[in-house]
């Protein structure tokens, strides 16, 4: 195992019910390291630009609507295996699938509002990374 780096979104479902904090601790807790984090509020474009590979979907638009419902916080994070341990934190995209001990259990509503995002591999990583930070935002 190789450590790597992969990316985190913590939807606006998870923010606006102020889950930041403990969503934070269970990704500290797994033992993966925050090499870079902010909140922002993203606009249509960046929101539209960040979904692209999504753009022929039914769900596009309501995906989009509902990622600039309000804000988010992004980040980087880095360790041993990063996107599969990050992967296996988030749990099954659907909460009512989701393990026990993983993010989208504790914390998902449905399918939408799953409260986090993370990368699927790493090509998505690094150009999802590089999508909201800059190489000087990221330490470690």
């Amino acid at each position: 195992m190789a450590i790597e780096r992969t990316f985190s979104i913590i939807k606006p479902d998870a923010v606006e019910r102020g889950l930041i904090a403990d969503i934070l601790k269970m990704i500290t807790d797994s033992g993966l390291k925050i090499v870079g984090m902010k909140m922002l509020h993203m606009d249509k474009a960046k929101a539209e630009g960040f979904y692209a590979v999504h753009k022929e979907r039914p769900f596009f638009g309501e995906l989009v609507d509902y990622m600039i419902s309000g804000p988010v916080v992004v980040s980087c994070l880095e360790g041993e295996d990063a996107i599969a341990s990050y992967r296996k934190l988030m749990g099954a995209t659907n909460p009512a699938e989701a393990e026990e001990g993983t993010i989208r259990k504790a914390f998902g509503v449905n399918l939408q509002n799953n409260s986090c995002h993370g990368s699927d591999g790493p090509d998505t990583a690094k150009t999802e990374v590089a999508y909201f930070f800059n190489e000087d935002e990221l330490v470690g």
